[in-house]
């Protein structure tokens, strides 16, 4: 199994701002599309992919992401980030970043199932509170 790698994650005041950072070390994503998923603590439910950056480049948005939230890739470093703006309490989650290069699959996950697609993290905590 391919691995990816989250960072960034850690405390912030609602209103503010974090980026998080998926890294490939073992495989290019180049050919794959990556979409960032996040475990609410303590909810049962299982949202769908945030957000995801396509392997043609093209980007996909969950409304209810209301554009705070931008996906973005650094193809020389194979890192993709996600920059979160405008923060609130109800994103305090655990996010993770999955590959896969069948764009489908993404659409098709939760943070439960993403060991079925090509490349998962393990995830890193975002704790929005004053």
């Amino acid at each position: 199994q391919l691995q990816l790698v989250e960072s960034g994650g850690g405390l912030v005041q609602p209103g503010g701002s974090l980026r998080l950072s998926c890294a490939a070390s073992e495989f290019t994503l180049n050919y794959y599309s990556v979409g960032w998923f996040r475990q609410v603590p303590g909810k049962k439910e299982r949202g769908g992919v945030l957000c995801l950056s396509r392997h043609d480049g093209s980007e996909y948005y969950q409304d209810s992401l209301q554009g705070r939230f931008t996906i973005n890739r650094d193809y020389t470093k194979n890192m993709v980030y996600l920059q979160m703006d405008s923060l609130k309490p109800e994103d305090t989650a655990i996010y993770y970043c999955a590959a896969d290069r069948e764009t489908d699959r993404l659409y098709e996950s939760d943070y439960a199932t993403l060991d079925r697609l090509d490349a998962w993290g393990l995830g890193t905590l975002v704790t929005v509170s004053s």
